[in-house]
């Protein structure tokens, strides 16, 4: 609009300062609404370059499960932002070990009300003795017991399968599934003890899909569990234990995963919460039918922390600033 405008607003009015101020206040006010226009209009730029990164990575995944030569399945959450990357993943996969992180947070939620439940001992017997991964199977026949919460450690830091039954038996499957499916993830299904290939060979697995495992550790993330705030932070920090793993290598040590991978013949998974400084995301990998599903989820994990990181401590523009002086800025408007 141009001045020439803004004089005819005065036209026929008496002269004097105080008979033009309207026009002068319209003419500000038109300024500023350009002003915020033209925010706009950098605002929708800088989404422009944020959704080309979303749409690298989207295809990246699609192409590494593409390419795999079994079936995978991958589901990663943004939890700044809540973006999704999803790829088959409401496919239901079978969960080896993986299936073990509800079964830890089922522990966790009964002892909100049988607060002596942690500190139960089961001697270690050659009754409860189980074969496969862990430790505790060495162990002497009734030469020691342990607490239920330090079977629950070597379920996670050994995938130990004898603390993994003990659990079991002590929680009972159904209170573990009533769980899941309590959180979101009623296809997350605890159906059989650890190491019982007759049951695996009658179709008795146990199960989940990616968008399930997703939800699941989006809940531990934002501690949205039926459990104090105490016990959340007790049950990451036992998956935070370090441990070696495909989706651990492509991470720097110094940032902590909680995550619980699981691996039996053909099968590879892995549930995991990634703690990026300002950025930190849920990624999940599932895979079945055989091929290497270790270097899947090495490949996705990749993927996901090239993106994750270069989003972290990021302006709007795209450049980065300590993340000391990003908070603080934000912390100050």
């Amino acid at each position: 609009m141009s001045l020439s405008l803004f004089e005819t607003l005065d036209d026929g009015a008496p002269s004097g300062a105080a008979r033009r101020r309207p026009a002068r206040l319209i003419r500000v006010m038109l300024v500023t609404l350009a002003a915020f226009a033209g925010a706009g209009g950098t605002a929708d730029a800088q989404e422009e370059h944020l959704a080309i990164l979303r749409a690298r990575l989207q295809s990246d995944l699609e192409t590494v499960v593409h390419a795999y030569e079994g079936v995978a399945g991958v589901h990663v959450v943004d939890l700044t932002t809540g973006d999704r990357f999803a790829v088959r993943d409401d496919f239901v996969f079978p969960q080896a070990s993986a299936i073990k992180v509800p079964i830890l947070l089922e522990l966790f939620r009964r002892a909100e009300a049988e607060p002596g439940i942690l500190r139960k001992r089961v001697e270690m017997t050659d009754a409860v003795r189980t074969a496969g991964s862990g430790v505790l199977q060495v162990l002497t026949d009734g030469g020691s017991a342990l607490s239920l919460e330090d079977y629950a450690i070597y379920m996670v830091l050994h995938s130990d399968n004898t603390a993994t039954n003990v659990l079991i038996d002590e929680l009972g499957m159904d209170a573990i599934n009533a769980l899941s499916a309590s959180l979101g993830a009623p296809e997350t299904l605890l159906q059989r003890k650890m190491i019982r290939p007759e049951e695996s060979a009658r179709g008795n697995e146990n199960l989940s899909t990616p968008r399930d495992a997703a939800v699941i550790m989006e809940r531990i993330a934002r501690c949205d569990l039926p459990m104090s705030e105490a016990a959340c932070l007790r049950v990451r920090e036992i998956l935070e234990i370090p441990k070696d793993g495909p989706i651990r290598t492509p991470v720097p040590s110094s940032i902590p995963i909680a995550f619980k991978p699981g691996g039996i013949t053909g099968v590879a998974t892995v549930w995991g919460l990634v703690d990026v400084p300002d950025r930190p995301y849920v990624l999940v990998v599932m895979s079945n039918y055989g091929g290497d599903g270790g270097a899947v989820i090495h490949r996705v994990s990749a993927l996901a922390f090239d993106y994750f990181s270069r989003l972290s401590g990021v302006t709007q523009y795209g450049t980065r600033v300590p993340l000391d002086v990003k908070r603080r800025t934000e912390g100050s408007r």
